[in-house]
């Protein structure tokens, strides 16, 4: 009496009772997609396996993280683009990744054990795990290249560009306005250098010597180009260079011999080696004496340099898969033009051309048989070409190597406190318009002795005060009729001024002009 009747329930029964309270999958396959789908929704297999609280939590954290995304990439890009400058953030984000690699590896495997089916068999259970394997080798791949990239960044950053504090220089701006750092600069005016540093090569003799200016309101950026030979170089009148060059740097007072020990070219190495400590405390002496001597010529302050070593550009350009150009003449491979020895290999004329880093570093400074305008007009557009070369798909894929090859490459005294506002800037460069400042070389005298400097500074004054070039809007071909080949019409070309737009100078002309 009051004993419950014993019920007697099928065979199987209470395992698919317990199936469906666990939520397990009856079969295999089943339990593979819902691994899958688990996967692509972290928590939703929790959920359906029956841990519905913790489930719930994962897939309320990955939906907030993945809204937290969409936010920074669409509202708060800017922010996210400066972070990639600033070590610290660098190293939590590298943290943050593998973190969360991390969590997603063990979310799906547990889920995948809640989800499996108990009378999977042997052969079940392989095919789960081999399944598993390679989801989490889907998660930890991508994020292992990463924490990688981040690292490789950080790395960059930290080599290439120190802190204001931690560094000499005796000509960049004593402070930053890390909040606003353009507030009173309408134009930031950089220096590139480049040296021809080399086996078996004494010294460093700056070839290429471009000014930037940037706006820094639109990111226009006008490129004036000063030729290497130019002689009696003017230091500002408050410089201690101006008192022992008053004439400019010139023959005088040198015990040097040979044209080429004072001319531009020479002024990285011969300043500093004849006045060791003249402008004061200088972790880059001959950058600070190139920087005061250009910006006296062009008539604009100097901020800062961004040197570059030849002798790594060709591993920069390796690193971005290599640079498109047009070559509208033959370049030189070699040769030596003094002695009328000819180059054993050319580059040939030919629109679209891919060059690898060995090739473009020759299109760059192949000097037999070309004079140094046609020298700066190629290497304008080699700049130009790994702007162009550097997209977002390229970065992704292949930074660490450029990281690698930037730390051998670069050499500047743009502080770290001034990254964040110079990456944002350097979006808006991007998407602006870069053109050239043309000098006239017979006017201003620029290949001969006593340059006109103040027609010089004219010049980019009033290149500087007037609107960059619109390129003209792309034309459109008319039918062809069948049987009838189109000819070519005349090439929309921008209109002569003060400034000439790169995308026309470095434009293919099959005749070379």
């Amino acid at each position: 009496m009051g004993r419950r009747p014993r019920v007697t329930r099928a065979k199987g029964s209470g395992t698919a009772s317990a199936e469906g309270r666990s939520g397990r999958a009856r079969t295999v396959p089943r339990s593979l997609a819902l691994t899958l789908l688990g996967a692509l929704l972290p928590g939703l297999g929790l959920i359906i396996g029956g841990r519905r609280r913790i489930g719930a939590a994962v897939l309320t954290v990955f939906l907030g993280l993945v809204g937290a995304g969409l936010y920074a990439g669409f509202w708060r890009r800017g922010d996210v683009v400066q972070s990639t400058v600033v070590p610290s953030r660098l190293l939590l984000a590298g943290i943050a990744i593998a973190v969360l690699a991390l969590g997603w590896i063990v979310v799906v495997v547990t889920s995948h054990r809640l989800l499996r089916p108990a009378t999977g068999g042997t052969a079940g259970r392989v095919v789960g795990a081999v399944f598993v394997g390679l989801l989490c080798f889907a998660i930890t791949a991508p994020a292992t290249v990463g924490v990688q990239n981040v690292l490789a960044q950080r790395d960059l950053v930290q080599n290439v560009f120190v802190s204001q504090g931690e560094s000499k220089s005796a000509t960049r701006p004593s402070t930053v306005n890390v909040k606003d750092p353009w507030e009173d600069r309408p134009r930031l005016n950089l220096l590139l250098l480049g040296g021809d540093d080399g086996r078996g090569r004494t010294g460093v003799r700056t070839d290429t010597v471009i000014v930037a200016s940037i706006d820094t309101r639109t990111g226009d950026t006008a490129l004036i180009s000063l030729p290497r030979q130019l002689t009696f170089m003017p230091f500002p009148k408050d410089s201690p260079l101006h008192k022992a060059y008053p004439n400019g740097f010139g023959r005088e007072g040198l015990s040097l011999t040979g044209r080429l020990e004072w001319m531009l070219a020479a002024m990285y190495q011969n300043v500093p080696a004849m006045h060791p400590g003249i402008l004061g405390p200088s972790d880059n002496e001959g950058a600070d004496v190139v920087k005061q001597a250009a910006g006296e010529a062009t008539g604009l302050p100097i901020d800062y340099y961004l040197q570059v070593n030849l002798q790594g550009f060709d591993q920069i350009v390796d690193a971005l898969g290599g640079i498109t150009v047009n070559v509208n003449e033959r370049v030189a491979m070699g040769g030596i033009s003094s002695a009328n020895i000819p180059p054993s290999q050319w580059i040939e004329p030919g629109p679209n051309q891919h060059l690898d880093g060995f090739r473009a570093l020759w299109f760059a400074r192949g000097r037999y048989g070309a004079d140094d305008d046609q020298r700066q007009v190629r290497q304008r557009c080699a700049i130009k070409g790994i702007v162009d070369a550097a997209d977002p798909a390229t970065l992704a894929t292949k930074y660490q190597a450029i990281a690698r090859a930037g730390k051998n490459l670069l050499r500047t005294d743009i502080p770290q406190e001034l990254l964040p506002a110079l990456v944002q800037l350097g979006l808006r460069v991007k998407s602006g318009t870069v053109s050239n400042v043309p000098l006239d070389v017979s006017k201003l005298r620029l290949k001969y002795l006593h340059p006109d400097y103040e027609g010089l500074r004219e010049t980019v004054r009033k290149a500087l005060e007037q609107k960059p070039p619109t390129p003209p809007p792309p034309s459109t071909p008319a039918p062809t009729k069948p049987g009838v080949l189109n000819k070519p019409g005349p090439v929309a070309t921008t209109p002569a001024g003060p400034t000439e737009d790169l995308r026309d100078a470095c434009a293919y002309h099959p005749t070379g002009n």
